[in-house]
């Protein structure tokens, strides 16, 4: 066979090589795409999943001052209904002072939010209030909505 013979039969091959190869790449496109789609949703939602006690505060008209980053915060709040939870988790009064008492043999207490609805008695958090007085805590924060 001549050299143009073998050019032209080279050239006229129109299928796939017979080797049959494995791919050894991945696609990461759409598993990136997916990521930030992911992180979309959670930068959205975060903030919504914050409060999971539905609790309807009294209004304030001024703005106050955000607390300091490195200070740590545990919240007291009273539903619309007189139960008091400690962070997120329910309790009775008896058992909320004692959990006021922990936090106040610690060397360096964290700062007490108090979020109370609009609707309760306003007795129920002058409880809790007093109480949080006689242990010595002195960071203490009522929760309010801003105008």
């Amino acid at each position: 066979m001549s050299n143009t013979s073998q050019r032209r039969s080279r050239s006229r091959r129109f299928g796939r090589p017979k080797t049959q190869g494995r791919i050894s790449e991945i696609n990461v496109t759409p598993l990136i795409d997916l990521a930030f789609a992911l992180l979309i949703i959670f930068m959205i939602a975060a903030p919504m999943m914050e409060q999971s006690i539905r609790i309807d505060l009294p209004e304030q008209s001024s703005e106050s001052p955000p607390p300091p980053d490195d200070l740590e915060i545990r919240t007291i709040s009273i539903d619309k209904e007189g139960t008091y939870y400690w962070d997120k988790e329910k309790m009775d009064f008896p058992s909320l002072q004692s959990r006021i008492r922990g936090i106040a043999s610690e060397p360096e207490p964290p700062a007490l939010s108090i979020r109370a609805d609009a609707t309760i008695q306003y007795q129920k958090v002058i409880d809790v209030i007093d109480y949080v007085k006689e242990q010595k805590l002195t960071k203490i924060s009522l929760g309010t909505r801003q105008e």
